[in-house]
């Protein structure tokens, strides 16, 4: 299911359009998932909304053949409203959607007309931090994703949500592919001093049991952005906050893309 389009000068996106007459909304997933994991959103909210699910350079149907950043898939994605005709959207990311979002925020103001931002972080990574990621994707690429890595994969972004099938996708991600979306991710540069460029309506949710970035990284943005509504603390939401609390989650999203898609 879904297509694949060629964009910023020769990069293959997959994408599913799931339809509707409704205004457009880009969805951004999170590192290690893929479009499928905002299907209790689309599930849900279908109807109101046109919802575009893309898989992020490395992820799912997306390839990354060559290193690249954060604000080359900003441009990848633009490129898809390009291809679509569309020329404004708002865009939903739950974290490294995220940090993809306002950076298409910052590079493309006009075309962004509102940001929903989930388990999220405009600071560069913390250094301690990024060395125990690296460690994690050479021990990936070295033994494959073994069970001691999936789970703790598990334990930080879902909390006690049924993995299964997510573990059976990491299955496929081997070798350069991991160290080099994990090099993406800790390496990415810091947006806090950018914050006031962002133009549109923004709103940050985050869970007070997120095991990646504290509540405090979702009040830096809400602090940041002149538009940003104030914070949302969804009570022992995980990092994947999308996927693990779509019932404290969507209700949130359906309000505020009502008002500003």
């Amino acid at each position: 299911m879904g297509s694949t389009v060629t964009v910023n000068g020769g990069q293959p996106l997959h994408y599913v359009d799931h339809g509707g007459d409704g205004p457009p909304v880009v969805l951004l997933h999170s590192f290690l998932m893929d479009g499928e994991m905002f299907a209790p959103q689309v599930s849900e909210l279908r109807t109101e909304f046109r919802f575009l699910a893309v898989d992020e350079r490395g992820h799912g149907g997306t390839p990354a053949d060559a290193p690249f950043d954060y604000w080359d898939v900003a441009r990848d994605v633009l490129g898809l409203l390009d291809e679509l005709g569309l020329d404004r959207a708002a865009v939903i990311g739950t974290s490294q959607g995220g940090f993809i979002g306002l950076r298409m925020a910052l590079l493309a103001p006009e075309r962004v007309t509102a940001l929903g931002l989930l388990g999220t972080s405009a600071a560069a990574e913390d250094a301690q931090v990024a060395d125990s990621y690296r460690e994690l994707a050479a021990t990936w690429a070295e033994n494959g994703p073994v069970d001691q890595l999936t789970d703790m994969v598990v334990a930080v972004c879902m909390g006690g949500v049924e993995a299964d099938d997510w573990k059976a996708k990491w299955r496929a991600i081997t070798g350069p592919r991991i160290t080099r979306m994990m090099e993406t991710l800790v390496s990415r540069d810091g947006l806090l001093c950018k914050l006031g460029q962002v133009r549109c309506p923004v709103l940050v949710l985050h869970g007070s049991a997120d095991a990646a970035y504290p509540v405090c990284r979702g009040a830096e943005i809400v602090e940041g952005v002149p538009q940003a509504e104030p914070l949302v603390v969804v009570d022992g939401g995980a990092h994947f906050l999308s996927l693990t609390d779509p019932r404290a989650v969507n209700p949130h999203l359906r309000k505020f893309l009502a008002e500003h898609a």
